[in-house]
C-alpha cells in the first residue's frame, strides 16, 4: 500500500506489539476529529484532509510508544509543525495537510511537550487522542 505521509517508505521501526508508523497510521486515521485538531484549525478540518492541526498531539503520542524525539519545522506567524526522529527514522503522521506541500525536515528545532502541553486545551486533546488510540489497538490486538 502507498501511503502518502513523509517518511512512509523507511518508517519500519516496530513497537513491542509489532506495529510500524504506517499501522498506527491506519489506526489514527479513524481516531482524528474536529475535536482532537487545534481549535484555530477547526474550521478547515474535514474528513478530507483528517491530519490538519494534529501534529502535536500525534508527535508525541508517536514518542511514547517509539522514543526518539519529536522536532518542528517554523511555519511562521508563531505555528510549528511536527514529526519524529526515532535513531534516523524520521517520519510524519500528519504532513499529508500540506496537501504536496515539500517541508524541510533538516535542522530542525526540538520540541519539548512540556511546552506544548502547557496550553491545557493541547494536553487535553493528546489525552482524548491516546484514549482513542488505546481503544483502537484492543480492537486489533
Amino acid at each position: 500500500m502507498n501511503y502518502r505521509f513523509y517518511g512512509w517508505e523507511r518508517a519500519d521501526i516496530r513497537d513491542e506489539r509489532g506495529l510500524t508508523p504506517r499501522d498506527y497510521y491506519d489506526l489514527l486515521e479513524n481516531i482524528w476529529t474536529k475535536d482532537t485538531c487545534a481549535p484555530r484549525f477547526r474550521i478547515d478540518w474535514s474528513e478530507d484532509n483528517k491530519t490538519l492541526g494534529q501534529c502535536s498531539i500525534t508527535a508525541f503520542a508517536m514518542q511514547d510508544i517509539y522514543g526518539g524525539k519529536v522536532y518542528g519545522i517554523d511555519r511562521g506567524g508563531g505555528t510549528v509543525h511536527c514529526f519524529n526522529d526515532v535513531d534516523g527514522c524520521v517520519f510524519d503522521l500528519t504532513s499529508e495537510q500540506f496537501k504536496g506541500e515539500k517541508l524541510d525536515y533538516t535542522d530542525c528545532f526540538e520540541q519539548l511537550r512540556e511546552v506544548h502541553f502547557a496550553k491545557e486545551e493541547k494536553r487535553q486533546r493528546y489525552e482524548l487522542l491516546k484514549e482513542r488510540l488505546k481503544k483502537e489497538l484492543a480492537k486489533k490486538c
